[in-house]
């Protein structure tokens, strides 16, 4: 098992480098940069080109990695799921303990009653 020399692959790495202005959906930062990405929409730069525009939703203007801040990014209306989920599963909760505290509070008027009858019937 020697060492070969093979050769490495050619045009592995795509040539069509573009300029491309890349905004970050989450607060509107631009930024130009070299893409090979497709964009349908254009936009007009501070140079007075106009370049190809493609839209992210996180970037590292936003991203809480980058920006060292910690907030809540929701796109698909994750947190709002989860909040909703907590709070049927709360009020399953309290409607559990509800019916419990009403079937306690039958027994003991039973068992009341029960007991008077006992007393009345003694007496």
């Amino acid at each position: 098992m020697g060492y070969t020399t093979a050769s490495m692959k050619t045009d592995l790495h795509p040539k069509e480098y573009r300029l491309m202005v890349f905004e970050d959906l989450n607060n509107g930062v631009k930024f130009l940069t070299r893409s090979t990405a497709k964009a349908e929409e254009t936009i007009k730069w501070e140079d007075g080109n106009e370049y190809p525009l493609l839209k992210v939703h996180i970037s590292s203007a936003s991203h809480p990695f980058f920006t060292g801040e910690e907030r809540i990014v929701d796109i698909e209306g994750r947190v709002d799921k989860f909040k909703a989920r907590a709070a049927a599963g709360q009020a399953a909760i309290e409607k559990r303990s509800a019916a419990a505290k009403k079937v306690a509070a039958r027994k003991a008027a039973k068992a009341d009653k029960a007991a008077d009858k006992t007393v009345a019937t003694e007496a």
